[in-house]
């Protein structure tokens, strides 16, 4: 059997009946709110699409970008967009970095640091994240 997203961690922001905590990643959908299309199931707590699948409604508190995971087979993506202005890049990254799910760090850390040398030569990358991540 996989393995859950969120891993017996009582402390994860996810709800304590968030599919996250019940399957792996792929294996459950995850939508930015409450909708007709995913309706809350009293029988066990949970909401579902009408073909089953498994549906987060908090993309906030997983740390999961809203997406067709497992329904339509998304692939699970985030991009780094940095904003305009230089004294935002190091909350803007805070928040993005501290929100994410585990399984993006890597590659968000690897956008961030293209995308800071692209937008702002002469800021350091690595101590941008660096101040990002403290």
């Amino acid at each position: 059997m996989a393995v859950s997203f969120v891993t017996g961690d009582v402390h994860h922001r996810a709800c304590g009946i968030c599919p996250s905590r019940r399957y792996p990643i792929g294996k459950f959908d995850v939508f930015e709110r409450p909708t007709k299309e995913c309706p809350f199931n009293p029988t066990d707590g949970h909401r579902y699409l009408s073909d089953g699948t498994p549906v987060c409604v908090h993309p906030e508190k997983v740390g999961l970008p809203a997406g067709r995971y497992k329904s339509m087979d998304m692939p699970l993506t985030v991009e780094v967009r940095l904003p305009d202005d230089l004294s935002e890049v190091v909350p803007y990254l805070r928040e993005l970095l501290h929100g994410a799910a585990p399984i993006l760090l890597e590659d968000l850390i690897e956008q961030a640091s293209a995308e800071i040398q692209r937008a702002f030569p002469a800021l350091d990358p690595l101590a941008t994240l660096r101040r990002a991540l403290s």
